[in-house]
Parts: structure tokens; sequence; C-alpha cells
């Protein structure tokens, strides 16, 4: 079950926590995603170089899949310019799909 989560806050968490609530909410998000049909590899992939950005990308394809919202080429091009947009589009998205 998609849980609906305050974009902003999530963003507010992030910092507060010098970027350990992203491990966390990433983790979240990608259950929820894989359960709308995405196909999302284990998060451990994040910790390892040239790995992370496969995840990234297989991550960014299951948004796609599981939103429908937009192409993964585009939110990858997001995270890699300024992350915390794609955070922002990634919660909005899948708040849409917890209503």
């Amino acid at each position: 079950m998609v849980e609906q989560r305050n974009p902003l806050m999530v963003l507010i968490l992030i910092i507060i926590t010098f970027g350990i609530y992203a491990l966390v909410w990433m983790v979240k998000t990608k259950n929820e995603m894989n359960e709308l049909g995405a196909n999302i590899p284990t998060t451990w992939f994040i910790i390892i170089p040239i790995l992370n950005i496969y995840w990234f990308w297989k991550y960014c394809e299951g948004f796609a899949i599981a939103t429908q919202k937009m192409e993964a080429i585009v939110l990858f091009l997001i995270y890699l310019i300024f992350s915390p947009a794609a955070v922002w589009i990634v919660q909005s998205g899948l708040n849409e799909k917890a209503v």
C-alpha cells in the first residue's frame, strides 16, 4: 500500500538527518513502487559504486511503470541535475496513487 507523505517534510527530514532519511525514504518508496508493478532491485545497490547508477536507473524506470507520470530518462536526468526536485516529483506521483 502506498503511503501518503508530504514532499516538503520528506525534503526537510533529509536535510535534518544529513541524508540518512533519504535512504529510508528510498527503501519505502521502492517497496511501494514494486507493489504497483515495478521491478526495482535491492536498495543495497545504492552503497556500491557503479551499481548505484544502475539502481537509480531502475528506480526511475520503476516510477515510470508504477505511476505512468513521466519517462524514466527524464526523471533520471532530474536526479542527476537536482535531486531535491526528483524527490518532490516521486513523492507527489506516489501520493496520487495513495488516494
